[in-house]
């Protein structure tokens, strides 16, 4: 962003300036989220030339933001997808992304969908355990095709990030420990419709210390090693995703760095790297707006009162998670100051966006932006409280685009109202 005055964390310097986002405003209204195309691309870039040279599939992960629109703009940059859901699946190829770049993951895949993910011919099925496992084969044999599969394996290793989204410990449910997964490869390799062509681990998300990624592939790459000794045919090593960004004063991964490290620990092994990257691509090239509706004093807590609020963006309320929050104020009047909760409208004392934020003193129809939004806000909106979802723009070469519009009553209730 270019306005300084409106944002000050370097890493958001992008094409969203403040003249951009009032117009936004203006044509579709609050609350809103911006995405910022340009930016995306970028910073898919960025982790594409870090593993420059090698065999690389990038295969982004639609739970972080899965709008169209965000897919498509993705889609044209020859990125793979990284889906944990059929409904991924299908929004993945419907933008144009090869079926041979689709990866299913996930721990609760039910019988329908993956038959249907072998029907499609998608790259490889990601199983989470042994039963799973069988239950694939189960589907495969059923269908009469071969099922191309790897399996995620749980280094046990420490990924030191916020314990709701660590997935590479014993207690987490993903995935199975190392010595479980050998018997499950020797099971697939001599199995007539399993045939497993990967290996696949992920640690956790918002991940800023290099070490714990180092580890992990470390210890999968050994596993690796012992089943292509054992004739297996493993051409894909899937280092799951993520890279953490800059919410506030964080310390993140250098993308080189990032394709260094587990290169290193890749030596002597000819196969193709897969990378599953979400927040660190959409993370901070997408920011919230929200409009002031009140501001009010409790016995001296100050509260700003916003449009927006947890069923919109519910990271704060869930996880504790910060977002930095700026008024998109005229430079001018912004001389005063207060600390606020930023609160929204549900009925939950957990309705927050923000808590202790430093804010100027602000008038009703004050726009606040909510930044470092672009991933884990949209795609995990409800609609609690019966509130509509709010609309989605994209904004590429400075034109503003709607490409989700804001939802009506008319749309919460229309599959209900049948059945009164």
């Amino acid at each position: 962003m270019k306005d300084t005055q409106a944002v000050n964390i370097p890493e958001l310097s992008g094409n969203l300036d403040r003249a951009l986002l009032e117009d936004a405003i203006r044509q579709f209204g609050t609350p809103l989220y911006v995405y910022d195309l340009e930016r995306i691309a970028e910073k898919f870039n960025q982790l594409k030339q870090a593993f420059g040279g090698r065999k690389t599939l990038i295969c982004y992960a639609l739970k972080a933001n899965s709008n169209l629109s965000v897919i498509k703009k993705l889609a044209s940059l020859e990125s793979g997808a990284d889906c944990v859901s059929l409904g991924e699946i299908k929004r993945a190829i419907m933008v144009g992304i090869p079926k041979y770049k689709i990866i299913y993951s996930g721990v609760g895949k039910q019988d329908f969908e993956i038959k249907e993910a072998l029907s499609l011919g998608i790259l490889f099925i990601n199983v989470e355990s042994k039963e799973e496992m069988l239950r694939v084969e189960a589907c495969a044999k059923e269908l009469g095709i071969p099922a191309r599969i790897s399996v995620r394996v749980n280094p046990d290793i420490d990924p030191q990030t916020h314990p709701y989204i660590s997935t590479g410990l014993k207690e987490n449910k993903f995935g199975v420990g190392i010595e479980e997964a050998k018997g499950m490869y020797l099971y697939a390799h001599n199995a007539e419709f399993l045939e497993p062509i990967g290996i696949h681990f992920h640690i956790g998300s918002q991940l800023t210390k290099l070490k714990p990624i180092a580890e992990s592939t470390q210890k999968i790459a050994k596993l690796t090693h012992s089943l292509i000794a054992l004739k297996m045919d493993i051409k894909f090593f899937d280092i799951g995703g993520g890279i953490g960004i800059t919410y506030s004063d964080e310390n993140t991964i250098n993308p080189y760095d990032y394709a260094q490290a587990i290169l290193e620990e890749l030596r002597g092994l000819d196969i193709t790297i897969i990378c599953e990257p979400g927040r660190f691509i959409v993370g901070n090239s997408g920011v919230f707006l929200t409009k002031v509706l009140y501001q009010k004093e409790n016995q001296g807590k100050n509260f700003v009162v916003v449009d927006g609020a947890m069923n919109d963006l519910i990271r704060p309320s869930l996880y504790e998670a910060y977002h930095q929050i700026v008024a998109l104020k005229n430079p001018n009047t912004e001389s005063a100051s207060i600390q606020a909760d930023v609160v929204g409208p549900i009925c939950e004392s957990g309705d927050y966006l923000g808590k202790n934020i430093v804010l100027p003193v602000l008038e009703s129809g004050d726009i606040l932006a909510v930044l470092s939004a672009g991933a884990y806000g949209f795609s995990m909106a409800s609609n609690y409280n019966t509130r509509p979802r709010c609309a989605e723009v994209a904004i590429s070469s400075g034109e503003i685009k709607l490409v989700r519009k804001r939802e009506s009553f008319e749309d919460l209730i229309a599959l209900e109202k049948d059945y009164l």
